[in-house]
């Protein structure tokens, strides 16, 4: 039975919002290896890359310099753009249900300062960890991607999977960036 023309039809169609979002692979060289900055984040907790939406006015890199800094509470250098990944979710928002559209930009970054203990309140933990530890231990494969990549571009071999993640140390020779007469 058709429904009576004068009848709204109920809208089943979910609405779709855009985001575009930057973060970055801030890594380190110590002694011991090459480390990845990645932040604990989510119900259930789940370790990614810092990312954030890019605020009006900001560029993709200036947006990535800023959520480093505040979800990992380091300050890191832009070397250049990696990958700009494209991915779908959906969430309440309201009440309403919404499909999300998101892009984000993602740097290779260079660490220069800072404590991982020192992030925002958005994330759980902020931790450095030996590249392989990262990329087995990422929630998405599209950020084990971007690491590898990461490490490929900044010219070192991952480190070895024994090596035990540095819970929030403070600053001290670990933390130290390289020269930049050591840097790739």
């Amino acid at each position: 039975m058709a429904p009576h023309p004068e009848m709204p039809k109920k809208s089943s169609q979910v609405r779709t919002i855009t985001q575009t979002s930057a973060g970055g692979a801030a890594l380190r060289r110590t002694q011991q290896g090459t480390e990845v900055a990645l932040v604990s984040v989510g119900n259930p907790p789940r370790w990614q890359l810092p990312k954030g939406l890019i605020e009006p006015g900001e560029t993709p890199e200036q947006a990535a310099v800023r959520e480093v800094r505040e979800e990992a509470g380091i300050t890191a250098r832009p070397e250049r753009l990696m990958e700009r990944v494209e991915y779908w979710y959906q969430a309440r928002q309201g009440g309403e249900k919404v499909r999300y559209h998101k892009f984000v930009h993602f740097f290779l970054m260079w660490y220069e300062s800072g404590d991982v203990a020192d992030h925002d309140h958005e994330v759980h933990e902020s931790r450095w960890f030996p590249v392989n530890k990262a990329i087995s231990d990422l929630a998405f494969r599209s950020e084990r991607a971007i690491v590898e990549v990461a490490v490929k571009l900044a010219g070192g071999e991952p480190v070895t999977e024994s090596q035990e993640p540095i819970d929030g140390e403070s600053a001290g020779a670990r933390d130290k960036p390289l020269p930049p007469s050591a840097r790739p």
